[in-house]
């Protein structure tokens, strides 16, 4: 039986996880060891990020969407973002938070518009 070298195989394996490690500091780029415990660690970190990420932005769309609606000084809309999406819901109106919210940010009479339709 002939002999195996593994060198370059291993060599190759090795250098794949250094590209994905090389803008860490310090040993979490040069040792293996540690770059494979830290690719693990930052991979966990990133799938669960992903799902925070989208409660977040979610959170941010209803918290701009609230605050124009209850907007006092306007006094255009006279009630809440939760009876806004309420009378959106049975209108079988199908915009979605993110839309809503640019919408709100954007141009503040668009969204007037839409709720007065809501409400007659």
């Amino acid at each position: 039986m002939t002999r195996v070298k593994r060198g370059y195989t291993a060599r190759r394996r090795r250098t794949k996880i250094r590209l994905f490690a090389s803008t860490f500091r310090g040993a979490h780029s040069r040792l293996t060891r540690t770059i494979i415990q830290h690719k693990m660690r930052a991979l966990v970190s990133s799938h669960r990020d992903r799902g925070r990420q989208k409660r977040n932005f979610r959170r941010l769309w209803i918290t701009r969407i609230n605050a124009v609606t209850r907007d006092n000084r306007e006094n255009k809309v006279f009630y809440s973002y939760s009876r806004l999406i309420h009378n959106l819901y049975k209108r079988q109106l199908l915009l979605n938070r993110k839309i809503l919210a640019q919408i709100a940010i954007s141009n503040k009479n668009c969204l007037y518009m839409i709720s007065n339709k809501i409400i007659k």
